[in-house]
């Protein structure tokens, strides 16, 4: 008989990175769905860096996984059996089924996905999560101007590259910061920034001078997805009445459980009446639709481009999710599980 495969956490990463002995691939029964609810195969599983966070007790916005929980996260998944109206099996939706081949959910809060509309995959990058992400971060709390200064941090990853983008759309000046020359030449030529800057092996005073260099007038809008010395090198850069993203804090994710007060830019802050402001896509949940259409537009125009860093087969997630912490991927990470049945 079948199988579920499914990936649960094993030990918590407390003050230190993660490592493969945190995670556990176990079988498990395919799960049977009641009523109202389907029985989902994953085909593609997303990895994000907030997953780090849920692997800690640290108090957050969301609760944390329990060892010997499935590790959660957002998939696009194939229906496999129904018992609900709503959907049929072979039909395609983005759920959050976690790290596992199959699993049982109400079908109240899937969302359908057309594969002939867009790849699969991109329901969980350029027209998902990420997407909105970057959309709505940017324009409603950066309100780019045109002949602005756009600083990106991440910027060849799931996010960045999509806020670089929008921001060049909108008329703006974009630098992004990435780690390593291929993916700075990744983000200048292949999507269009203006500059961008290696931050491999430099510290805050380091970068903030490479930054001073090419926004001699300042940083009108920051989007900060790492914080730590990056995050500080952009504080040092701030042009009056900028505004600061904080999207995320990979940089000191390993330090969870250290108390960060934050005081130290509190002057800056005050002095260039800067606006600073933490964003969650969840918020804008109500305005998905607003985002598809816009990037669903750009996408088709050629206006907007998006690269994805695919590794084949579950049992490798916690080898990918690893690598990507570090750095080590090339745009949106994600885990193909299994192709759509007849593909």
């Amino acid at each position: 008989m079948p199988v579920n495969h499914r990936i649960t956490l094993a030990e918590r990463p407390v003050n230190r990175p993660v490592q493969p002995t945190d995670f556990r691939l176990e079988e498990a029964p395919i799960p049977v769905p009641a009523t109202g609810e389907v029985l989902l195969r994953t085909l593609y599983l997303s990895l994000d860096p907030y997953m780090r966070g849920r692997m800690s007790e640290a108090k957050s916005y969301a609760q944390p996984v329990q060892i010997g929980e499935v590790m959660i996260g957002e998939t696009v998944s194939e229906v496999v059996a129904s018992n609900d109206p709503t959907f049929v099996p072979g039909d395609t939706v983005l759920g959050r089924t976690g790290w596992q081949e199959y699993a049982a959910l109400p079908a109240k809060g899937l969302i359908k996905v057309d594969g002939k509309a867009a790849p699969l995959s991109y329901y969980l990058g350029v027209l998902g999560m990420p997407g909105m992400t970057g959309y709505f971060a940017l324009l409603d709390i950066g309100q780019p101007k045109p002949g602005e200064t756009v600083l990106v941090s991440a910027a060849a990853g799931a996010v960045g590259q999509v806020v670089g983008q929008i921001a060049k759309l909108k008329g703006c000046r974009v630098i992004g910061i990435a780690g390593g020359a291929d993916k700075c030449a990744y983000v200048t030529k292949d999507l269009g920034f203006d500059a961008a800057i290696d931050y491999r092996g430099k510290d805050a005073t380091a970068l903030s001078a490479e930054i001073a260099a090419l926004a001699p007038n300042g940083v009108d809008v920051y989007f900060d997805n790492v914080g730590g010395a990056i995050h500080d090198a952009a504080m040092m850069n701030v042009a009056l009445r900028a505004r600061i993203i904080i999207c995320g804090a990979v940089a000191i994710y390993d330090k969870l459980e250290t108390q960060d007060t934050g005081a130290r830019w509190m002057r800056t802050i005050l002095a260039k009446r800067a606006r600073m402001e933490g964003f969650l896509v969840f918020d804008y949940d109500p305005r998905r639709a607003e985002f598809l259409a816009d990037m669903s537009a750009w996408l088709r125009g050629g206006l907007v481009h998006y690269r994805e860093d695919v590794t084949e087969g579950l049992a490798r997630a916690p080898e990918a999710f690893i690598g990507m912490l570090a750095g080590k991927n090339l745009g949106k990470q994600l885990i193909h599980v299994a192709d759509p049945s007849g593909s």
